[in-house]
């Protein structure tokens, strides 16, 4: 099997002079290495900084990107790549196979997911500086999505291969293979890329440089972008009927596009390493105890779904019929409450448990939701503490050591559930540190003999039905409660054109964006 060119949506080709500075509103990351690191505040500047072997289109078929072709064998366990000639990285170095050898196993070791991306990859061969060939255990059907420049950014080995890659500081001033080159990064201020004349795409990119404003309130970014302080607002972490009235906004566009890869799903987290969440019957009151319907139609104003299990509903492996599903009841959640031994006390309440949630992003999925079930389990005894994290890096640092007891959280399926579910449930992915990992700690035998079966199977229906016996199992031992699909929006500025727009939005290289003068 080879990969032949594909046509792609057409992009428009500004005119001279009007490459310019693209100011994005983002979150402030805890580091710039996305070999390392899953989620946005990474993600989106790493795929500017970051090539990696493929691209994805708007339809989920990849194309040629670092890799100019590449073949599969019939049996599906063996892939060769050939990279383009001549590329190089920020510092001039080629990029070589043995590099792309290198971050495969970077990202395998390190990565929250890259055991269940990577673990069926038994080598990785590289006969020549420009050919890598990738031998596996046994098929897999995420592979060439896994190649994206998110999932599998290539990294000089040069560099990052000098000390313990966790620790380098290179995470935080790279030496990148992609579009943009790093300049400067000031922690909770900005981040300054500028334009890398030795691309190996030629005439690209566009823009003559980047600039990410962090973003640390709802307010400060709906502003930025109607004062035109902020050409670019992915994710855009506005209120949810600022959305709504900013679509009247004739110099503001709003997408709901370039989301389809992520599948985001947001839920309450429990920490099964501590008591009573340990108590299957205690995590069932809890979300007996919530009204979800809620959620969705008042506290985000029906921009999004209701999630009763794992998948996002676009999922092709999303079963609705498997779930366990937990309408509000708070009858049921206070019989189970009573029944795991948990009685009131003078003061009406059960027990104490701290609630932390996810700041920076999405304030109607994470904060405004906190509030809101803070007053509801009140109802059923439990007393919430609310803990608000100052920024993106202390919340990770908190759930990925393992300190929370409840936290809102949210996940990404991502095209294929072995890129971005299993890494949530497999048993051996608890990795203390590394956030978006299996920080609750949940550890189901069954579940993980169903991951591995699905991981390595090809045949479509037979993949559904492993995962429909994953959904059912999960719903049911709740190792989340979930909430709601979380609600996806960009904003721009009507003078940015080429806007990304692929499955992957704003988590894909922007060499061809560009910004008008008028």
């Amino acid at each position: 099997m080879c990969a032949r060119p594909r046509s792609r949506r057409a992009v428009a080709r500004p005119d001279a002079g009007t490459r310019g500075t693209l100011t994005i509103g983002a979150q402030s990351p805890r580091h710039l290495n996305p070999a390392i690191q899953a989620g946005q505040a990474t993600g989106v500047p790493g795929t500017q900084l970051f090539a990696g072997l493929v691209e994805l289109d708007e339809k989920f078929q990849p194309h040629p990107y670092l890799a100019k072709s590449w073949t599969a064998s019939e049996d599906g366990r063996t892939y060769t790549f050939r990279l383009v000639e001549g590329a190089v990285f920020h510092d001039g170095k080629p990029i070589t196979s043995g590099d792309v050898a290198f971050s495969l196993k970077v990202v395998k070791e390190n990565h929250p997911f890259g055991p269940a991306m990577f673990g069926s990859v038994e080598r990785v061969e590289t006969p020549d500086a420009q050919t890598v060939v990738i031998r596996l255990s046994k098929p897999h059907p995420a592979l060439l999505t896994a190649m994206s420049p998110l999932l599998l950014p290539v990294i000089p080995e040069h560099v990052y291969g000098t000390q313990a890659i966790q620790s380098h500081p290179a995470n935080s001033a790279p030496v990148g293979s992609g579009p943009f080159r790093f300049v400067e990064l000031k922690q909770g201020e900005h981040l300054i890329l500028e334009r890398n004349d030795k691309y190996f795409r030629p005439g690209l990119p566009y823009l003559d440089r980047i600039v990410f404003r962090f973003i640390k309130d709802p307010t400060t970014a709906t502003l930025g972008i109607e004062r035109g302080e902020i050409d670019y607002l992915p994710f855009a972490p506005v209120r949810v009927r600022d959305i709504v009235r900013l679509e009247g906004n004739s110099k503001v566009k709003v997408t709901r596009r370039g989301y389809e890869a992520l599948g985001p799903t947001n839920y309450l987290e429990f920490n099964h390493r501590v008591a009573p969440l340990d108590d299957k019957r205690v995590r069932q009151a809890i979300a007996y105890s919530i009204d979800r319907d809620f959620i969705v139609k008042s506290l985000q104003v029906g921009l999004s779904k209701r999630l009763d299990g794992p998948f996002h509903h676009s999922s092709p492996f999303f079963d609705d019929s498997a779930l366990k599903k937990y309408p509000l009841d708070l009858e049921r959640a206070n019989a189970l409450l009573d029944e795991a031994g948990h009685k009131r006390g003078a003061d009406g309440m059960r027990f104490s448990l701290t609630l932390d949630w996810l700041p920076d992003v999405h304030p109607d999925s994470q904060g405004t939701v906190a509030q809101y079930l803070r007053t509801q389990f009140k109802k059923v005894g439990i007393d919430i503490q609310l803990r608000q994290s100052p920024d993106f890096p202390t919340w990770a640092r908190r759930v990925s050591n393992w300190e929370h007891q409840l936290s809102m959280n949210a996940i990404w399926i991502y095209p294929d559930p072995v890129i971005g579910m299993h890494r949530a449930f497999l048993c051996s992915n608890q990795k203390k540190g590394v956030i978006w990992s299996n920080t609750e700690g949940y550890c189901n035998e069954r579940v993980d003999a169903l991951l591995q079966q699905a991981a390595s199977e090809t045949n479509l229906q037979k993949r559904k039905a492993l995962y429909s016996e994953v959904q059912k199992i999960l719903s049911e031992d709740l190792p989340f409660t979930w909430t709601n699909e979380e609600p996806l929006h960009t904003l721009y500025s009507a003078r940015i054109g080429n806007v990304p727009q692929s499955v992957w939005g704003p988590l894909q290289p922007m060499d061809k964006v560009y910004k008008s003068a008028n």
